[in-house]
């Protein structure tokens, strides 16, 4: 489910991340899905097994705003309208809720792996 990523490279160079803030700012004003009340992680596809994992261990408020959002956006897109804008998701509204637990499903599933493909041998005793 993670793909790779630039943002903690950008992050270390103060002089990079002074210049891509502004872009970054730039891009996430136009994708438009604040403008229809979503949060980022809203966009997350839901067919893998670990997002559906993570959408189980929500707890039930998040869950139920995650629903609202959801289907609050869709009868907003099937009437082409937007929210008024006092009602647009706000950066600072805008956290991660549902990947960090997607990477801790991750963080997990491959420890099991790793326990699980381990090979246990005896080590030969010394005469």
């Amino acid at each position: 489910m993670s793909t790779p990523s630039l943002a903690p490279q950008i992050m270390k160079r103060p002089w990079l991340m002074r210049w891509m803030k502004p872009i970054s700012n730039w891009y996430f004003e136009n994708a438009g899905y604040r403008k229809l009340g979503l949060r980022a992680d809203d966009l997350i596809p839901e067919e893998s097994d670990q997002v559906q994992l993570a959408l189980r261990r929500l707890s039930p408020k998040e869950s139920y705003d995650r629903v609202y959002r959801m289907r609050r956006a869709f009868q907003l897109s099937l009437s082409h309208q937007l929210l008024p804008k006092e009602e647009w998701t706000k950066a600072e509204d805008d956290t991660p809720y549902l990947s960090p637990i997607i990477k801790e499903i991750e963080a997990e599933l491959s420890e099991r792996e790793d326990l699980e493909s381990m090979i246990i041998s005896k080590r030969k005793a010394n005469n």
